[in-house]
C-alpha cells in the first residue's frame, strides 16, 4: 500500500517522520488491538498511534482502490497508442461497410424478385378476377417488355381461369381421392390453352435470355420455377397426364436450388417441392417406393414443412400454400385448423366461392 492518509485527504496523521510528497513511503501496519471492536494500534516507522479500527480499514481499502485505478489508467494510456486507436476505427468502419454491403445485397435481391403491380394481379387471380388480372398484367408488360415475370404471371391467370371454370380447384377433389379419380372428363378451352402455351413459351425465352447474361438472376430463376410448375399443373389437372407432370416437377427442382442459393429469402420457391413431397406421400406405399426410385420426393413431413414456409413468408404463392395446408388439415381430420385457414382466405378473397363452400361443408359436418 501507499500512504493512505495523504493520498485520500483524511487529514494529517500525527507521527514521527512525515510521509513523502508522492505518497510512496512504505506503511507497515501492526494490529495490536486492545479493543477489537473499536480501535487498532498502528506502528508507523517506529511510532505508535491508536486509531478507530473502521478508519484503518476504510483508508487501507480506498488506498488499494486508488492504486488499482491509477495502475489501470496508466496501462490503458500506455497500450492505447494512436496507431492502435486508428486501427480500431478502421476495423469498426470495415465491419460497418460489410454490414451495409450485405444489407444492400439483400434489399436488391428482394426488390428484384418482387413487384407490387404483379402481386396485385396475383391477388386478383386468387379472388377469381381473371380479366382484371389480365388487364393489369398487359399494362405492366408494355412497360417491361423484357421482363419474364409478366408473361409467366399471365400464363398463371389463364391456367387458374380454366381450373376454376372446369371445377378443378375444388379442395374436395384433393381430399376425396376416389372422387378425383372418377371425375368427369375435362373439356379444356382450346383458345385458353393456346394463350397459356404462348405466355409460357414467352416467359421461358425471356428468362433464359436473362440467365444467359446472369445465371443467378433471382427473378429469372423464379420464372423458370413458375413455368415448370404451371406446365405440370396443366398436364396433371387438365390433360390428366400425371407422368408428364412429374417430369416437369423434377426438371424444375434444379431452379429451386439455384434460386435459394442466390436468394435464401425467396420463400415462394419452397412451394413446388412442398407440393411434390406432400401429395406423393399420400400414394400407396408400393407406388411411393417406385416414385422414390425414379427420383421423386415423397416425404410427407418435409412437404408440410416447405408448404408452411411459403404460407408464412411467401409472396406471390402464399395464399395457394395456405389452401394446400387447409387440404392437409382436412385429410388429417383437423377441422379447426382447416376452418381457421379457410376463414382467413375467405375474408381476403370474398369473391372466391371455393372457400365459402368448404366452410359451409365443415359447418354441416359438425352438426
Amino acid at each position: 500500500m501507499h500512504g493512505a492518509g495523504r493520498c485520500f485527504g483524511f487529514g494529517k496523521v500525527r507521527e514521527e517522520g512525515a510521509l513523502s510528497e508522492n505518497c510512496a513511503s512504505p506503511l507497515r501496519v501492526a494490529a495490536i488491538s486492545t479493543d477489537p471492536a473499536r480501535s487498532a494500534t498502528i506502528t508507523f516507522n517506529g511510532s505508535h498511534r491508536t486509531m478507530a479500527k473502521s478508519v484503518v480499514r476504510l483508508r487501507t481499502s480506498l488506498c488499494h482502490q486508488l492504486a488499482s485505478t491509477q495502475t489501470d489508467r496508466t496501462q490503458l494510456a500506455t497500450s492505447l497508442r494512436l496507431p492502435d486507436l486508428v486501427a480500431m476505427r478502421v476495423v469498426s468502419l470495415g465491419a460497418l461497410l460489410i454490414f451495409i454491403a450485405f444489407a444492400d445485397r439483400a434489399l436488391a435481391a428482394d426488390s428484384d424478385l418482387k413487384s407490387e403491380e404483379i402481386y396485385s394481379a396475383w391477388l386478383q387471380m386468387y379472388d377469381l378476377k381473371f380479366q382484371e388480372a389480365h388487364r393489369a398484367l398487359e399494362r405492366w408488360q408494355k412497360e417491361h417488355p423484357d421482363d419474364s415475370l409478366g408473361p409467366a404471371s399471365d400464363a398463371a391467370a389463364y391456367l387458374f381461369s380454366e381450373l376454376s371454370r372446369l371445377g378443378s380447384l375444388e379442395a374436395e377433389l384433393f381430399v376425396d381421392d376416389n372422387r378425383f379419380k372418377n371425375r368427369k372428363t375435362l373439356e379444356p378451352d382450346a383458345r385458353a390453352k393456346a394463350l397459356f402455351s404462348e405466355r409460357i413459351d414467352q416467359a421461358d425465352r425471356l428468362a433464359e435470355s436473362t440467365l444467359a447474361k446472369s445465371n443467378a438472376d433471382a427473378r429469372a430463376l423464379f420464372v423458370k420455377i413458375l413455368t415448370h410448375g404451371l406446365r405440370a399443373d396443366y398436364v396433371a389437372l387438365i390433360d390428366g397426364r400425371g407422368v408428364k407432370a412429374l417430369s416437369y416437377t423434377k426438371s424444375g427442382r434444379v431452379y429451386v436450388d439455384r434460386l435459394l442459393a442466390a436468394d435464401p429469402q425467396a420463400f415462394d420457391a419452397y412451394l413446388g417441392p412442398g407440393v411434390e413431397n406432400y401429395l406423393l406421400s399420400l400414394k400407396p406405399i408400393a407406388l411411393r417406393l417406385l416414385l422414390r426410385l425414379t427420383g421423386s420426393q415423397v416425404d410427407r413431413e418435409t412437404g408440410l414443412e416447405k408448404l408452411r414456409k411459403t404460407a408464412s413468408q411467401g409472396y406471390y404463392l402464399e395464399p395457394f400454400a395456405k389452401l394446400l395446408l387447409a387440404v392437409a388439415a382436412l385429410r388429417d381430420n383437423n377441422r379447426e385448423q382447416a376452418r381457421s385457414i379457410l376463414t382467413g382466405l375467405r375474408d381476403r378473397f370474398p369473391d372466391n366461392e371455393l372457400y365459402s363452400r368448404e366452410l359451409d361443408r365443415l359447418t354441416v359436418e359438425a352438426r
